[in-house]
């Protein structure tokens, strides 16, 4: 299949061709019923209300003073400028752009300016030089979970595929090449795996039904676009492991761009980069109105930004997208709710 480059990419019409919807929530597909039945019933526990910040997909380059370093840093001081500030920052993956050991090694200079602990998950541009290696020495853990204020976080590492490299006998930067592309159609879909799955389940075994639960990935756990890797192999896995609970947010990087779907009980949301926005794939969104505008290519930071996530004590959540130049529609601009 023909590759498309990055240029020909942005050039792309955002026009959305006409689709059949499912219950006015998504496009099936063939695993698209797995794990949306027997969602809990149960209400969810009252939380502390607090408020959580995001950042995602700096993208950053081995290039001294790149114009993407400038970007991640005016995230970093939006998110410390924020009264009050945030309890904590989550990073949803892609610090770097190619993997680099001085790539990953700027990004965290630049997010160990944040006044309060961040926690961050791989992205496939940071991980496929050498397998994460770099990135673990930098940011530990490709997955993990954390309690906070009665809300159950946790992260995975949604960017593994099976071994495509070894009898192609390519080299490491190579195969970061391969996973560099918009499309790898050698590289096949992405996903978090069975160890993954199997720690999940044990992960939430003991956690009662009724906590509420916030999922970090890079990828989204619905199949938005394929073929642009918009999607996670497993995701049917991961929503049947969670179905349990009366409410799950899931969060994800990797689009570059204002997304929504729901899922029986997950309400899921992507995000804004801090490098650069893709224009909207040609395919019906599940809610057409809840997009960003086309950005405008003279200003470099159109249609980016960073985040903030408030959660009130009933666990209804606000998504905050606290955008750059003024790219999104009133009813973005007013805050997402989860």
């Amino acid at each position: 299949m023909e590759k498309i480059s990055r240029r020909q990419f942005l050039g792309m019409s955002t026009t959305m061709a006409a689709g059949t919807l499912f219950t006015g929530t998504f496009a099936p597909t063939a695993t698209s019923f797995f794990g949306l039945g027997g969602v809990a019933e149960a209400a969810t526990k009252k939380v502390s209300p607090f408020t959580f910040a995001i950042l995602t997909d700096a993208h950053l380059y081995d290039i001294a003073d790149h114009k993407f370093d400038a970007f991640l840093a005016k995230g970093v001081a939006d998110i410390n400028a924020m009264n009050p500030l945030p309890d904590f920052v989550l990073y949803a993956g892609d610090i770097g752009q190619s993997g680099k050991d001085s790539e990953l090694k700027k990004g965290k200079s630049i997010l160990d300016k944040l006044k309060m602990k961040y926690t961050v998950i791989p992205g496939e541009h940071d991980w496929y030089l050498d397998m994460g290696k770099a990135w673990r020495g930098y940011f530990g853990d490709d997955h993990w979970s954390f309690d906070h204020k009665g809300v159950h976080f946790i992260g995975m590492n949604s960017i593994l595929v099976p071994d495509f490299w070894t009898m192609a006998g390519l080299t490491p930067l190579e195969r970061m090449g391969r996973m560099e592309e918009l499309e790898c159609h050698k590289c096949g879909a992405w996903g978090v795996g069975s160890q993954q799955l199997e720690w999940l389940a044990k992960d939430v075994k003991n956690v009662s039904p009724d906590t509420p639960v916030v999922v970090l990935t890079h990828s989204p756990l619905w199949d938005y676009y394929p073929r642009w890797n918009f999607q996670t192999s497993d995701a049917p896995e991961i929503r049947s492991i969670l179905r349990k609970f009366d409410k799950v947010i899931a969060i994800h990087g990797h689009v570059h761009q204002v997304i929504y779907n729901k899922l029986g009980n997950i309400s899921s949301a992507g995000l804004l980069s801090t490098s650069w926005p893709w224009p909207y794939p040609p395919v019906e969104l599940p809610y057409p109105t809840i997009k960003m505008n086309r950005v405008d290519p003279g200003n470099f930071e159109d249609g980016l930004g960073s985040h903030a996530v408030a959660l009130s004590q009933d666990f209804d959540g606000i998504l905050n997208y606290r955008e750059f130049a003024h790219l999104l529609p009133d009813n973005v601009r007013r805050g997402l709710k989860l």
